[in-house]
């Protein structure tokens, strides 16, 4: 089994889209007007609008702006940089400027404009750099 994607929806897809565009300095594909991904190295980012919760079942299925328990994470060159760059932009949103944390990875915790948690991390212990080799 192997892990593809996220998604969140949200109730203004163009609003979230640009927002993650911004911030990563990646482009969505959109698939239609409800549905978009951005694509990484690793996984995919999806972003779908409360109109494709029909296509699951409907509107009980999942509700936009009210995750708290997960968080997206991004691995990131050096987020002390991308910080440096995200600064202004990010000031609403920013939970915690980087940290290095007890797991060895220096972490940048944001959120989105829907209130999901939003996290930019390097690696910089041996150990926690070890763990990503591979990927």
């Amino acid at each position: 089994m192997q892990l593809l994607s996220v998604r969140i929806i949200t109730a203004d897809i163009q609003r979230l889209t640009e927002f993650y565009a911004h911030v990563t300095g990646l482009s969505f594909r959109f698939y239609s007007p409800e549905f978009a991904e951005l694509q990484t190295n690793t996984a995919v980012l999806a972003i779908g609008s409360t109109k494709t919760l029909q296509a699951f079942g409907g509107d009980q299925v999942a509700k936009a702006a009210e995750n708290r328990t997960a968080i997206v994470e991004f691995k990131a060159e050096d987020v002390d940089r991308d910080y440096e760059r995200l600064a202004e932009f990010l000031q609403p949103y920013i939970v915690q400027a980087p940290t290095t944390m007890p797991w060895g990875n220096r972490s940048l915790l944001f959120r989105d404009p829907d209130g999901n948690l939003v996290n930019f991390f390097t690696p910089v212990t041996p150990e926690a750099a070890k763990r990503f080799e591979s990927k």
